[in-house]
């Protein structure tokens, strides 16, 4: 038996997503012949060649044929009057981002080799505020840094090339996500997949018809991390359902965990045989066994498929079998990257920010600390869910034989632990014994801004590799914070965040804005906090999201205790997780979240610190009610102790 695991379009460009290398571990661990394959980044390379963009130039000339010049979107127009130079400087840039043509970035960065669209806007917008950026974030000698960063915003025009005039489904890090990101219903999603194949998915379609050919797979395993691969996973499963009708399909992935927990649509079962919940491990082991006849179909884990009521009528059916538990951290195995082409992925760097372009540059080996959250407690997040729910640590000294193993076999030494949210005490054992063990690796994570950072433990972190972190500072309100039980205040994450970029750690910052009952004053002192902590170098990254109500959090499920009211849902047949509510609070969130975006990108480009609030805003806003010195003294407290 021959499992081919695949990850669908589109993920992040640098690195492979984690869940096929996973399963591929355990799979293998465990005796089975276990192949995998990444469409992902082979769709997005075979999009970026000369002769794919001649046909994606026949393509936009068809779909603009009507248009008048000075009609055409912008990254449309300079495409085609600058058709050659793209041609001509496309696979060059891919090989450069590819780490195969270091020599090439002084061309790039002589700026007259590379076709520049409105993706470099960005560089004389800042411009325009601070003078030259480029030197100011390169200097004279990081002509390959610049290079990146150049022939990033070059491929970001080109993506936008594809969506805006190919294929409207196409995102670099998403495909087709809008089809199926909390949406009851699943008829935008078929009526795509019954419809015409648009530019993208026939070359997916002939990734998939390669690699049943070269694998000859009994079972294909899709892993479905977000709503953007949900078309492409799809695809997928008709293509290998067109060339063997008898070929078992299988789906998980967190998209599935999260948002298909009230799947009954059996329409998606013409595409897929099974689609697993949670973890992959024990359903997917078990599927397995069932398929090899040493199981019967009501003995499956946590794993949908199609069955018959008494009267034959077909609906979606549920097996739970809590009678068979999950697969420990200690017996999951090391993750095994064999089949992906580690060599062809490209480090990016889409912004001017040390922290924020980790996400995009380099290759990580992905490793698991914890699974699940130790903590468990935030009023905003899923924690009735399994993959936050349910904490179940590996020890230090089998963390660092994997991470021995994955140097190992892909030559590699950085790592990003993607934890929910890694345990201090966790963190600490790990950090001695790789100091202990003389394992030199590079490493980052998600982290709480717990107290028990201190500078001392901090230190030791970047003393074994450590590089960055990320965490939550949210709403950056200590009447918030308590409300949503976060368990930090924001001097407390002053405090942390200053002591890990005093270790040469750099620190990203997720921020919140929406929450319930939030009011605009609340809103303007959150960013004077984030001004201040970012002016005194706590951390040097941050993103403003958005509040959702999630069905699976505490506050989709007891929403009166937080003040709001859930708007009336619908039948639900396919996805489900955000969920709109009214907030009598009546806080203009969406002319608010323009302006904390605005001023974020400014202070994580070193601009912008001396601006008044109301210059973010479109209209006048509250005046902050922040002392200045709030997080200075906050930090100094903490350099005075030390």
């Amino acid at each position: 038996m021959t499992v081919l695991l695949m990850t669908p379009p589109m993920t992040q460009l640098n690195t492979p997503y984690p869940a096929t290398a996973y399963l591929t571990g355990f799979l293998r661990s465990r005796g089975y012949e276990a192949v995998q394959r990444d469409p992902a980044i082979e769709l997005f390379l075979e999009m970026m060649t000369a002769p794919a963009l001649d046909i994606i130039r026949q393509h936009v000339e068809e779909n603009f044929e009507s248009f008048e010049d000075d009609e055409l979107p912008d990254v449309i127009y300079t495409f085609l009057s600058e058709f050659d130079r793209y041609r001509l400087g496309v696979e060059p840039a891919i090989r450069f981002l590819q780490g195969k043509d270091p020599s090439l970035a002084l061309r790039i960065i002589s700026r007259r080799f590379l076709p520049e669209g409105p993706a470099f806007d960005t560089i004389e917008q800042m411009e325009a505020v601070s003078g030259d950026v480029l030197k100011a974030a390169f200097g004279n000698l990081g002509v390959q840094d610049k290079a990146k960063y150049l022939a990033t915003l070059f491929i970001n025009d080109l993506s936008a090339v594809i969506t805006q005039g190919v294929d409207p489904y196409f995102e670099v890090s998403r495909y087709g996500e809008r089809l199926a990101a909390a949406n009851p219903s699943f008829d935008n999603l078929y009526d795509t997949l019954m419809g015409e194949p648009s530019f993208s998915s026939e070359i997916l379609e002939q990734l998939v018809e390669q690699y049943l050919e070269e694998t000859q797979p009994s079972v294909v395993a899709l892993t479905v991390p977000f709503p953007g691969n949900m078309l492409g996973a799809l695809r997928i499963a008709q293509t290998c359902k067109a060339i063997n009708p008898d070929l078992p399909i299988v789906m998980g992935g967190g998209f599935v965990n999260t948002e298909l927990r009230a799947l009954k649509d059996t329409r998606v079962f013409e595409f897929v045989d099974f689609i697993c919940l949670d973890d992959g491990e024990r359903p997917f082991i078990t599927l397995l066994e069932f398929f090899d006849g040493q199981r019967e179909i009501d003995e499956l884990v946590r794993t949908y498929f199609l069955s018959e009521d008494g009267n034959g009528e077909p609906y979606v059916h549920l097996n739970d079998n809590k009678e068979l538990h999950d697969i420990p951290q200690a017996d999951v195995g090391t993750p095994i990257y064999d089949g992906l082409p580690l060599g062809e992925y490209l480090s990016l760097c889409e912004m001017l920010n040390p922290m924020h372009r980790i996400w995009s540059d380099g290759r990580w080996n992905k490793l698991t600390i914890a699974h699940g959250c130790y903590w468990r407690k935030c009023s905003f997040c899923d924690v009735s869910l399994d993959y936050i729910d349910r904490y179940d640590a590996a020890g230090a000294d089998l963390l660092v034989d994997r991470i021995e193993e994955l140097i190992e076999e892909t030559g590699q030494t950085g790592f990003h632990f993607v934890d929910e949210a890694a345990p201090p005490k966790a963190l600490f054992a790990l950090a001695n014994r790789l100091i202990e063990r003389g394992v030199v690796i590079s490493w980052w994570g998600n982290i709480r801004f717990e107290k028990t950072f201190t500078p001392e433990r901090c230190q030791l972190l970047a003393d074994s590799g450590c590089i960055a972190v990320s965490g939550g500072l949210e709403v950056a309100s200590d009447r918030l914070l308590k409300l949503m039980k976060k368990g930090v205040s924001v001097e407390q994450v002053a405090r942390v965040t200053k002591a890990f970029s005093d270790a040469d750690i750099l620190v990203h910052a997720y921020l919140m804005y929406g929450f319930p009952t939030q009011t605009e004053q609340e809103t303007i002192d959150a960013l004077e906090m984030v001004r201040q902590m970012m002016a005194q170098g706590c951390f040097q990254s941050a993103f403003w999201h958005r509040f959702a109500a999630t069905i699976h959090s505490p506050i989709g499920i007891n929403p009166d205790e937080y003040g709001i009211t859930l708007a009336e849902r619908p039948d639900i047949l396919f996805a489900e997780n955000d969920v709109d509510f009214t907030d009598p609070t009546g806080t203009e969130h969406e002319m608010l979240g323009e302006g904390l975006r605005k001023a974020l990108y400014n202070y994580m480009h070193g601009i912008g610190f001396d601006q008044p609030m109301n210059f973010w805003f479109e209209r006048p806003v509250a005046r902050t009610t922040m002392k200045k010195d709030l997080v200075s003294k906050a930090v100094n407290s903490v350099i005075a102790s030390s």
